[in-house]
């Protein structure tokens, strides 16, 4: 099979070759010549399959055949950290070209943005929020797009950003191309792929949700007050070189880093609270070892693209188990080995239970000082009693929603009362 590389202008091969690519990845190799012919692409690929360049080599080479002025391609993505990802993939692909680039995403000034806009743009990579609201401030055109990709749809439908992307598919012309990339293709993910892309091509590369081999996957049953020394104990060991930990809020982001740094271990925390760049020096600090840990939290996941963590912890699993997948593949990259230990409490086991699903198979429990046998051991309740009792409440219980909204006689209440007569 020919090297789809080779058909590529010579801008872009010189820098492909300045890259040291030799051969594309496998996502590369199916959606390119797609792309390419105008077809489009539905693309199901996990995080690091190189699917940035899958759509950003043959939409520039196509550009490059034939050059127009405005924004010609619009690239939406759903954190600031995977915008700037994008931009500087486009920044080195496009090096050897006249094509300009700018990223637009929150949490900064738009000022320079909005400068940058003015001296014109062909390919717009952008968050919906502030993609709306410098479209609204009348910054920007998307008359002329001729391109329209979505890059982890998945994460953008979790962030609640469906009602945006409705309003700027309107904005864009409905003679386009649209590429969609997504890491998993749930029913979700699929209505609005259909809604958005005509007769497309479906490129996938990998089973969904299905994480890297080589990673060394274990849970460990704690019990919810002994999870942060359990953290610690893990610590001790030297080998955890360069952890990445994941916390289900902000809130619980900040505490375990601020813990860390009490018991004299170095961290750092990336959420959506954090300014722009308090989240890139966090990147850079854990990036280059001057940090040991980085404590994130999904919504900022996506955006760590970094080659050499040792382990991933998940100190609180995922409500959605799909997301497990995305954050042990933070891990094991560029053909390295690793590990993720996963934390599970007597409460967590529908979400340990939904990742076995996930997974196809149950993960190895791993023995420690803080086990716990009762959430080893716990079960998960019949959701058919469960739904019984929840609508016994609702219908006569004190604090079900459905209860009486007659306020009670005498007690506090009307104590109250002749305290307003007073």
């Amino acid at each position: 099979m020919q090297n789809v590389f080779e058909n590529m202008s010579e801008p872009l091969k010189r820098a492909i070759d300045m890259q040291g690519y030799k051969e594309p990845t496998a996502i590369q190799e199916q959606a390119i010549p797609k792309v390419l012919v105008g077809k489009d692409v539905l693309g199901i690929a996990q995080t690091g399959t190189g699917k940035t360049a899958a759509f950003v080599l043959p939409m520039l080479q196509r550009m490059i055949l034939d050059p127009r002025r405005g924004i010609r391609s619009l690239i939406l993505c759903p954190t600031r950290e995977l915008a700037m990802q994008v931009a500087e993939e486009i920044k080195i692909f496009a090096k050897n070209t006249r094509i300009k680039h700018v990223a637009v995403y929150g949490g900064v000034k738009q000022g320079p943005q909005v400068t940058a806009l003015k001296q014109g743009v062909d390919i717009l990579v952008a968050t919906p929020g502030r993609l709306m609201d410098l479209h609204q401030q009348g910054h920007v055109n998307l008359g002329k797009v001729e391109f329209f990709v979505l890059d982890e749809a998945d994460r953008m439908l979790d962030m609640g950003f469906i009602p945006d992307i409705k309003k700027i598919s309107n904005l864009i012309p409905k003679n386009r191309q649209t590429l969609y990339f997504s890491a998993t293709m749930s029913n979700m993910v699929s209505k609005l792929a259909n809604s958005l892309l005509k007769d497309p091509v479906r490129v996938e590369v990998t089973p969904q949700a299905t994480p890297v081999e080589k990673i060394e996957q274990r849970v460990l049953f704690v019990d919810h007050a002994d999870k942060f020394d359990l953290l610690l104990y893990l610590l001790e060991h030297d080998y955890l070189e360069k952890v990445l930990i994941f916390n289900k809020t902000k809130r619980g982001a900040d505490k375990i880093c601020r813990k860390l740094k009490q018991k004299n271990v170095s961290a750092q925390q990336i959420h959506g609270d954090r300014t722009q760049n308090q989240r890139t020096q966090a990147l850079k600090a854990f990036s280059s070892g001057k940090v040991r840990c980085l404590v994130a939290t999904d919504v900022a996941a996506r955006g760590i693209d970094i080659d050499d963590i040792s382990h991933v912890i998940n100190f609180d699993l995922p409500r959605e188990a799909e997301n497990y997948v995305h954050r042990i593949g933070r891990t094991a990259r560029a053909g390295a080995e690793g590990t993720a230990y996963s934390f599970c409490t007597a409460d967590d086991k529908p979400l340990l239970l939904a990742i076995h699903k996930v997974l196809k198979k149950e993960l190895i429990t791993l023995e420690h000082k803080f086990h716990s046998e009762k959430a080893s051991k716990s079960t998960v309740k019949s959701e058919k009693k469960e739904s019984k009792r929840f609508s016994k409440n609702r219908r006569s219980g004190p604090r079900g929603k459905g209860a009486s909204k007659r306020k009670p006689k005498g007690g506090f209440h009307k104590f109250k009362r002749r305290g307003r007569k007073r």
